[in-house]
């Protein structure tokens, strides 16, 4: 009885061992695009974000739109004011871009460019939604981000037409693929914030 007992302590702590050594010598799992943005701000005095369910469908859609289309476009599926409307935020921002599989280097991408880095340092964010959708042949993938801040409390001081103020948005290409408009410039400007026309 001892002898048995004895074996199966001893495989006990073995497996316990051999569990411990596998967890420290399995790669790190990589960070969640929420998690990725929030370091990049946290680094820059910005606040944390979250995931929200409401900006990643917005996200989403206009992922969709763009690869269903072939164009990196913000307007893909319409105006960005009216887009992200249902997700009550004060102020918002959308980054745009195709090319990358995998979001680390999308964000890295944002990062390096101006406006992006902008939108993604966007302040009083607090959520945000993050989508990726292939084109018809599969080779290539275009990415939506949208974040948003400034969210109001629901109730009936609330005014029900307000829409939210854009913060810069811009959109991004890999350095090796130009970007091509598919529509002309508007010389018309419908909100102009940060001396940008919008």
């Amino acid at each position: 009885m001892m002898g048995i007992r004895g074996t199966m302590m001893r495989r006990g702590v073995g497996g316990m061992i051999a569990g411990v050594l596998l967890l420290m010598a399995a790669p790190a799992m990589a960070d969640s695009p929420a998690e990725l943005i929030s370091s990049f701000r946290l680094k820059h005095g910005e606040v944390r974000v979250t995931r929200d369910s409401t900006l990643d469908r917005i996200a989403m859609d206009q992922a969709r739109a763009m690869a269903a289309k072939d164009d990196l476009s913000h307007d893909a599926l319409g105006p960005f004011n009216k887009r992200v409307a249902p997700a009550g935020a004060g102020r918002a921002a959308e980054n745009i871009a195709y090319g990358y599989d995998n979001f680390e280097k999308t964000l890295g991408q944002w990062i390096d460019s101006s406006g992006h880095r902008k939108n993604l340092l966007l302040h009083n964010a607090s959520r945000v939604g993050i989508a990726s959708a292939k084109n018809a042949s599969g080779k290539r993938t275009y990415w939506a981000m949208v974040i948003a801040g400034d969210y109001e409390p629901k109730g009936k001081d609330r005014k029900k037409d307000k829409e939210p103020v854009v913060a810069v948005k811009r959109e991004a290409a890999p350095p090796s693929k130009p970007k091509s408009e598919s529509k002309p410039k508007s010389t018309s400007c419908h909100i102009k914030l940060l001396s940008l026309c919008i």
